[in-house]
């Protein structure tokens, strides 16, 4: 059966080829352009098979090897291919089946992921069609287990490329984000608000920054806009973050818009002693210090207490850093102020991150957020009466938000919240909840023209002790 064959069925017959004889093939020399497409495939297999996170393995000094071993501009093109492979899944899944008339066996995850990344170069990146085609074949042809099937590749990925536009049509309306989560946001938010959820995890990643001061001004000078939370949002070119003003200067640093809000739902801080508990990579633990706290940093790994040293010296300020584990953490005296941003299931973050879906599952839900509630239980203990707890995380999840502090709430005599007033944060009123907590959605704060819309996904409250 010949690819010419293939292009005239409404769907490709999955029908392997006999593999050649040892000895029958001559090497040929490796395609340029065939190795950043390898570990493309590679990494997609461990985040939706095995579920690595994407993070560590694109990390330059410590990342999976084959990454490592790729020049910059493969890398990149790496990223680019993971992102949007990650971003669009559920849709090429889709566009897959209906080229391929029966689904792929299960032995065949190795052609699945070669079908997805050249899917995703085809769709919705600027690489020419040709190209994605005949590295996606090379790909099949140079791996043992698709070797049979790279007259299958051929053939789907010529009339993808041929039919692109009614495929992309045909997807619109399937949710870019796994069926398991859609359906969790639908139950919380109401279909239509999960579904521009989903669809916010397509917008262009913005960058936001932390001012020391002056925040219109710092936004005059670096072309960006002001935001409801204080934050500067830089402009979609704004070039490369350390070479712009006031980075060497330690003015500002980076941090998404959503984040920066836990730590401005403090009463005043000046000459106050605070915990910030989960302190790495040290945003938060900034700002405490920046709003004239006396400041204790814990975070239970070392080396990243090390990184929030740096990013504290290049700011020119100063906090205890202490490296342990909450739960042994009982200091002599009580703090005036503790936050506790708890690490969680980070669904907040998936324009960022949009691997966190495929790693992550309804167990490591319930499993966070049971690890949050003794966190925030021991965060309790640490505070004098009349001082205040700030809990958050980066979930979209009321099992671990709003769930979890009711129930902390209800046998924690003393203990209240203190409501936010929607009128205090003009811009953001709706992220305002009925019983006065922060919960932002990634599809809020519309984008202006030359600059991104959206904010990572937060729940925080505001807590005082009696």
């Amino acid at each position: 059966m010949t690819s010419d064959d293939n292009d005239s069925h409404p769907k490709q017959k999955l029908r392997p080829r006999p593999s050649p004889r040892n000895g029958s093939q001559r090497q040929a020399p490796e395609k340029t352009g065939i190795a950043p497409r390898q570990v493309a495939a590679r990494l997609l297999a461990a985040v939706v098979d095995r579920r690595v996170s994407l993070d560590g393995m694109l990390d330059a000094e410590n990342g999976n090897p084959g990454y490592r071993a790729l020049n910059e501009a493969d890398r990149a093109l790496v990223r680019a291919i993971l992102n949007t492979s990650l971003r669009h899944l559920p849709r090429i899944q889709a566009i897959i089946d209906s080229l391929v008339e029966s689904p792929l066996p299960d032995g065949a995850r190795s052609l699945y992921h070669i079908l997805v990344v050249a899917a995703a170069q085809i769709l919705y990146l600027e690489v020419p069609d040709h190209s994605a085609v005949d590295l996606a074949v090379e790909q099949a042809r140079l791996d043992p287990r698709s070797r049979r099937f790279a007259g299958l590749v051929n053939a789907v990925l010529r009339r993808l490329a041929r039919e692109k536009v009614p495929h992309l049509t045909a997807t619109h309306a399937v949710p870019v984000i796994p069926a398991w989560f859609f359906d969790r946001l639908s139950e919380v938010y109401g279909p239509e608000r999960a579904a521009r959820i989903s669809e916010s995890q397509l917008e262009p990643v913005a960058i936001d920054l932390t001012v020391k001061d002056d925040p219109p001004g710092w936004a005059r000078r670096l072309g960006g806009r002001l935001l409801p939370t204080g934050s500067v949002r830089l402009p979609a070119f704004a070039g490369r973050v350390p070479d712009l003003e006031g980075f060497a200067d330690g003015a500002w640093w980076v941090q998404d818009a959503a984040a920066s809000i836990p730590a401005r739902l403090f009463p005043d801080l000046a000459g106050r002693r605070v915990a910030d508990l989960c302190a790495a990579p040290g945003g938060k633990t900034a700002q405490l210090a920046q709003a004239g706290a006396v400041v204790t940093a814990l975070d239970q790994s070392a080396n990243r207490l090390k990184r929030l040293e740096g990013n504290l010296a290049r700011l020119g300020l100063a906090a205890t850093t202490i490296a342990t584990n909450l739960l042994d953490f009982k200091p002599a005296e009580a703090f005036d102020a503790v936050l506790l941003d708890a690490p969680c299931s980070s669904t907040g973050t998936i324009r960022r991150h949009p691997d966190v879906l495929w790693t992550k599952g309804p167990a490591d839900i319930e499993k966070l957020a049971a690890l949050q509630e003794r966190l925030l239980r021991h965060a309790m203990t640490l505070v004098r009466p009349g001082g205040h707890l700030v809990f958050s995380n980066c979930s979209l999840d009321p099992c671990e938000g709003e769930e979890m502090v009711a129930r902390a709430l209800a046998d924690a005599p003393g203990w209240s919240r203190v409501p936010l007033q929607p009128a205090d944060w003009p811009g953001l009123e709706e992220a305002i909840s009925p019983l006065g907590a922060f919960r932002t959605t990634p599809d809020m704060l519309k984008g202006e023209e030359g600059f991104p819309g959206g904010l990572d996904g937060f729940y925080a409250v505001l807590l005082q002790k009696g």
